[in-house]
């Protein structure tokens, strides 16, 4: 039996919060009759807290679990958070060299320099090595800190180490076209590559709808306009809090602008949303899967809303907001994103950072309902064959039965 590692510093285990993507990858793997490591870190990094390690039922899983430790970070943009990657990035040396008996290394980029270790250990004992291209950095980190020669010394280290990262690729597994394609951008390689978007399980999606649909009301003529993610630096919260100012100046007050989930800028946006009379806004907070997927499908309108320097492609909540079979406001530049939009005509595109262009597009879509019926429709049909896990994941499967 071929063994493999899977490596994730950010894996959400049982009643956890955070994304599930190298849980269900550590599932199919096992399920396809490999011997499968899920190797992760003791620090939790969507609740910030060290995990109970020794609490943990490692018998409810199809693969066996191992822990690094990681001494964590308090905020996403942190010096700390380098230094404790950097922890962990050694102790994941240390556990593979005194441990690891592979035929193939899965491994999660970023954090860059823990994949390089992943990457520099396959690569000294002659084995594939697959990264699973989920975010880019530094590209990302410029979003918070963007001056010239200042962030190009700052940042130097990921960049170096992604592009060593990149030139020990055995393969190539990206959760969009454009991050599957960043690691050839300066490697001369021939090496398999396969999209496979982050997604969901559409079964569960619809679980969570018919368990909490019930329990969300609305009142009277409400029309929801609903985004559901991180709220960070990247993603364009403002605006749409600016959008629900100006639908109110325009009398629509039966416009709900809803917010799910938490972030480093929520206490801010919704000061501002005070401050500004948004009495239409409202911050929901976090909400467990489930419930998200019944919020996302009792709402009239999903934003998918970054701001222009974003340099995000198809992230994780588009999987969800297929699923709910509503239409989609895009203001995320990717250019693989917008074709994706336009061709497949599960929404309208239009440019970031302008409340005005926001509610407009709110305003047409709320006075076309066969539209959006229509671009509805168009959107859930997309998730089953492109996003939903159980088929969309094969390609990953293939891709590492090929190289091994």
């Amino acid at each position: 039996m071929k063994k493999i590692a899977v490596i994730s510093m950010g894996v959400k285990l049982n009643g956890e919060k955070g994304y599930s993507r190298f849980r269900y990858i550590g599932d199919f793997l096992s399920d396809a009759g490999y011997q499968v490591d899920l190797i992760t870190t003791t620090f939790q990094h969507w609740e910030k807290a060290q995990r109970d390690v020794e609490a943990i039922n490692k018998e409810e899983y199809k693969f066996r679990l191992k822990f690094i430790y990681e001494p964590g970070y308090k905020k996403n943009i942190d010096i700390r958070r380098i230094f404790s990657h950097r922890i962990a990035a050694k102790n994941l040396k240390k556990m593979l060299e005194k441990e690891g008996d592979y035929d193939l290394i899965y491994c999660e980029i970023p954090p860059n320099d823990v994949a390089l270790a992943a990457a520099q250990y396959a690569h000294d004992r002659g084995i594939p090595f697959v990264p699973d291209v989920n975010d880019l950095w530094p590209e990302a980190m410029r979003m918070v800190l963007d001056i010239p020669v200042v962030s190009d010394i700052l940042f130097y280290p990921l960049k170096r180490d992604a592009e060593k990262v990149y030139s020990l690729v055995s393969g190539i597994v990206g959760t969009s076209d454009e991050y599957r394609a960043r690691p050839l951008k300066n490697q001369k390689l021939d090496v398999p590559k396969k999209t496979g978007y982050v997604g969901n399980e559409i079964a569960e999606f619809d679980k969570g709808v018919s368990q909490y649909g019930p329990e969300i009301l609305k009142k009277g003529e409400e029309f929801w306009v609903t985004y559901a993610g991180t709220i960070g630096t990247s993603y364009d919260i403002r605006t749409m809090v600016l959008a629900g100012k100006e639908l109110l100046d325009r009398k629509m007050d039966n416009i709900k602008i809803k917010i799910l989930g938490n972030g480093p800028l929520k206490e801010e946006l919704e000061k501002l949303a005070k401050d500004q009379g948004c009495r239409n806004v409202e911050f929901l907070g976090y909400v467990s899967y489930p419930e998200m997927a019944a919020w996302l499908a009792k709402s009239d309108i999903l934003v998918n809303s970054f701001v222009k320097k974003a340099p995000q492609s198809i992230v994780t909540k588009i999987g969800d907001y297929l699923a709910a079979g509503k239409p989609m406001i895009n203001t995320c530049m990717s250019p693989e994103f917008r074709t994706k939009v336009e061709k497949d005509g599960f929404g309208i595109n239009i440019l970031p950072e302008d409340p005005r262009i926001l509610a407009d597009a709110v305003a047409d879509l709320y006075k076309d309902p066969e539209g959006r019926k229509r671009m509805g429709r168009n959107a859930r049909e997309i998730p089953m064959e492109q996003f939903d896990r159980p088929q969309s994941y094969k390609k990953i499967i293939e891709l590492i039965e090929e190289l091994t």
